[in-house]
């Protein structure tokens, strides 16, 4: 994991994650997944290894996550919360789309992967700043 140092000293946990998508019969669909160790719906996302880029990150944790190799579309920002640990967390996000699928084996980090609308992704969503990135989505 790779921290960057905050106001104050604290250690901001660097992590980067993807809004991946793809565009069926009836319009755009999101990946979601379920920990059960939080018992929440999220997207795909995890910490940065030293060195690592922002960027490799995102694509390494989507994979590792749900079995998807996919490819950067576009930049979605980030979003900045303090996490389980009460450190400052700063995600940073991109649209992504799939190039390649293994199965998806449930572990113990993510037991469950779930492609679906973005409306019905608004209301499976734990957090709201999740919710909030839908509309980088569209």
């Amino acid at each position: 994991m790779e921290a960057t140092r905050a106001r104050g000293g604290v250690a901001t946990v660097r992590a980067a994650g993807g809004l991946v998508r793809r565009i069926d019969a009836e319009g755009p669909e999101v990946l979601l997944i379920h920990r059960p160790r939080y018992d929440d719906w999220t997207f795909p996302k995890g910490k940065a290894e030293p060195g690592e880029s922002d960027e490799d990150c995102a694509r390494r944790e989507v994979f590792e996550e749900t079995g998807l190799r996919c490819e950067l579309d576009a930049d979605a920002g980030s979003t900045e919360y303090v996490d389980s640990k009460g450190r400052p967390k700063r995600v940073r996000w991109w649209v992504m789309h799939a190039v390649e699928e293994t199965p998806f084996t449930p572990t113990e980090e993510v037991d469950e992967v779930r492609w679906t609308t973005l409306v019905d992704a608004a209301r499976l969503l734990t957090y709201d700043r999740d919710v909030a990135l839908l509309d980088r989505v569209r």
